[in-house]
């Protein structure tokens, strides 16, 4: 699947941090965002989270409902909701043919010459109808969850 805008979303399932399966299809009919990050604790996906979840308030009061999205497994996202007191859900991605991977957000990367798959930074805002109204790709951190709050609301 190439990920555009006007494009449907899979309902390709996802693990919340209890381990119960997570449809994207329980949020038909609202409008969501859904915000793919690396790997939890690390500075720019901890400053993410927190910056996501200082607005849950507003996005709710927007009726958006938000979702933060990495491969990190469900023990690791509670430990880090913990640790973090974030109030914006998270969930898992499955290891092999997830969500990330349809989309092509699971990707190659490399760092110091050495190439690994990783999780490119991005956010999706999905419409109340379904598809996808907004993408931004290799997210920079820093008033990035402010940003999509301001498109959520015009939407």
């Amino acid at each position: 699947m190439t990920l555009t805008v006007g494009a449907p979303l899979p309902d390709i399932a996802l693990t919340s941090p209890d381990g119960e399966a997570l449809h994207l299809s329980a949020f038909a009919g609202k409008k969501l965002v859904l915000f793919f990050y690396p790997k939890d604790d690390t500075p720019g996906c901890t400053t993410e989270n927190k910056d996501f979840s200082a607005l849950a308030d507003r996005f709710a009061a927007a009726g958006v409902a938000v979702l933060g999205i990495s491969k990190d497994p469900p023990a690791k996202h509670q430990r880090f909701i913990d640790k973090y007191g974030l109030t914006v859900p998270l969930a898992t991605d499955a290891a092999t043919d997830g969500l990330s991977d349809a989309l092509g957000i699971w990707t190659e990367k490399s760092m110091y010459g050495r190439s690994y798959m990783g999780m490119e930074r991005t956010t999706l805002l999905i419409g109340a109808d379904g598809q996808v109204a907004q993408i931004w790709p290799k997210v920079k951190v820093k008033g990035h969850a402010a940003e999509v709050l301001a498109a959520a609301e015009a939407l």
